[in-house]
């Protein structure tokens, strides 16, 4: 499973700045990666270990902005297309690495 972080929080002042960078370095933290500017995306063990990052998100979420998530399964996340440019072949995006314990 994925878990997909997609936001667009405002930057016009310095707090706002600042919740953006805590909550970018969040993200970061809880082992999400950059897809795009503001598109974060994390491999999950099943469903409800993605849910259970959910809900962990939820609690350092900024006050102002919008932030979405999306669950997707292994395939419809490989079944993405691209348009315009090349994947990065980056061994932190993929599946391979997840252990089970």
């Amino acid at each position: 499973m994925r878990l997909m972080i997609m936001f667009d929080l405002p930057v016009e002042t310095s707090k706002q700045r600042k919740d953006y960078r805590k909550f970018r370095k969040s993200l970061i933290n809880e082992g999400f990666i950059m897809v795009q500017y503001s598109v974060y995306v994390r491999v999950c063990v099943n469903k409800k270990s993605a849910l259970f990052m959910e809900h962990r998100i939820e609690t350092f979420l900024p006050a102002n902005g919008l932030v979405q998530s999306l669950v997707l399964t292994e395939k419809q996340y490989n079944d993405m297309h691209f348009l315009v440019g090349t994947p990065v072949e980056d061994v932190r995006n993929s599946s391979g690495r997840t252990v089970i314990l």
